[in-house]
């Protein structure tokens, strides 16, 4: 029982208690696990269009470089399948650090769909980086020196462990407690100034998704402050993969209402622009202005380009033979040719030509 509630006695150990149901537990929260991230990464590779961007890349290697070293390294660990210590370590790390500010840098990466100032974004990244820095590093050391030390400087690592995994996992919670908060703020203000059904629905799933990451926190840390090591650290892992398809799924449906232009963060700030009835997804034109008049260049405003063509098809000479035999390209050269020698917007050759000729085959009165 002291390697299941001890975290000092946990971190340098695997379990050596004799209980199978503790071990199936081990064997299934690190395959719950496996199996969220392995989803995760399908569905990123699917859903995503371009792989590029710091919510492509987070999501990724949250669930790829995070999940799967984490429960890996902490199976060969307890299971003591490995007589090789600091590849243990070194892969519960490594996931470590990617699964639990990865997590934080996936909410930070869609916070702007939300929060428009930028001051507050900015100092939210500089908490990520500042607690990444002083909640990652120590722990690492403490956690290699801890399983590799052996004799007096083994109590002494691990009197620091034991302090130190308190302080980052309450440190961790807070970060994402405000993160979680700026969403849950955001979306209770947005609630009150936009009536739209749709964005509703999406803006109350966005809440009870944030909420949610708030109870499986409060939940981890409460079973670390109470020193059971091994479920807390198994429990971490499928938490971290739950959470992160919950954040997946809500903040993909933020990314697709933008892209179609069905919300957009400034009509929080007026009335809603179209009616609830129109889709405004089919829209192709804007309806909030009247069409520019059309212009007609050349020619009688009467007259289309398409009736000009028409009329001089109609009187040219080739149509009035009536030969029936003439085939599309011979008629098509004969309106070019018809085109050319008289333009659509000059009439008065025609014109002067038709008088002349008509001068000439008129009979003259005797004299």
């Amino acid at each position: 029982m002291a390697s299941l509630n001890a975290p000092g006695d946990g971190i340098t150990g695997g379990y050596t208690g004799s209980s199978l149901g503790m071990r199936i537990t081990i064997a299934t929260l690190a395959g719950v696990t496996w199996y969220n991230a392995l989803e995760l990464i399908i569905l990123v590779f699917v859903t995503f269009a371009q792989y590029r961007g710091l919510y492509f890349w987070s999501l990724l290697l949250s669930s790829s470089l995070g999940l799967i070293p984490y429960s890996l390294g902490f199976l060969l660990k307890f299971f003591q399948l490995t007589s090789a210590t600091w590849l243990s370590c070194t892969l519960l790390t490594i996931g470590w650090w990617c699964m639990v500010t990865g997590q934080s840098v996936v909410l930070y990466s869609r916070l702007h769909l939300v929060l428009s100032n930028q001051r507050a974004l900015h100092r939210v990244l500089i908490m990520i980086v500042i607690n990444a820095c002083i909640l990652h590093i120590p722990t690492t050391v403490l956690t290699y020196g801890t399983n590799l030390a052996h004799g007096p400087e083994e109590k002494i690592y691990k009197h620091g462990y034991n302090i130190m995994e308190k302080i980052q996992m309450t440190g961790f919670c807070l970060q994402e407690f405000i993160l979680s908060g700026l969403y849950i703020w955001e979306t209770v203000r947005m609630l009150r100034l936009d009536p739209d059904r749709t964005k509703r629905k999406i803006m109350y799933q966005l809440l009870i998704i944030n909420l949610i990451i708030i109870v499986m926190d409060l939940g981890l840390l409460i079973a670390e402050y109470m020193n059971f090591y091994i479920m807390e650290t198994m429990l971490k892992g499928a938490v971290y993969s739950v959470k992160l398809k919950l954040e997946f799924a809500v903040l993909g449906k933020l990314i697709h209402l933008v892209h179609n232009h069905v919300w957009k963060p400034e009509s929080f700030s007026g009335p809603s622009e179209l009616p609830d009835f129109v889709d405004a997804t089919r829209v192709t034109s804007d309806l909030t202005h009247a069409a520019p008049p059309k212009t007609h260049r050349g020619g009688p405003r009467w007259m289309d380009a398409d009736d000009i063509s028409i009329a001089m098809f109609e009187h040219s000479p080739t149509h009035r033979t009536g030969n029936s035999d003439l085939s599309g390209e011979t008629t098509t050269s004969h309106i070019h040719q018809y085109q050319r020698d008289h333009s659509p917007t000059d009439f008065t050759s025609s014109i002067h030509r038709y008088s002349y000729q008509s001068g000439r085959s008129k009979p003259r009165k005797p004299g």
